[in-house]
């Protein structure tokens, strides 16, 4: 499959329950300039892929499609919470993996 910028964008931003509108006033600029990022026709400056990236939880490398790994980001969770789901990642690696 081809790597679509625009098409990560609103598959990031639909997975968040997010409208255009939403996403819009949170960067401080307009729907259509949301909707340009989806259609391909405007590319976000590095400030607003920044914002981005915070607003949807993921990498700038993601978005770009320099990598197609998701991220999983935990700071807003305290370090026995972080700590919970680190152990149950490596369980189901463990589980999971060990077929292979």
């Amino acid at each position: 499959m081809v790597y679509d910028f625009g098409l990560r964008l609103k598959e990031l931003r639909e997975a968040k329950n997010l409208s255009q509108v939403d996403v819009a006033r949170r960067l401080d600029v307009t729907r259509s300039t949301i909707s340009g990022y989806e259609r391909n026709t405007i590319m976000p400056r590095a400030e607003q892929l920044v914002k981005l990236a915070i607003l949807y939880n993921t990498s700038v490398d993601y978005m770009l499609g320099i990598t197609n790994r998701s991220y999983l980001y935990l700071d807003d969770l305290s370090a026995s919470q972080q700590q919970t789901i680190l152990d149950v990642v490596e369980r189901l690696k463990k589980e999971f993996l060990s077929d292979l």
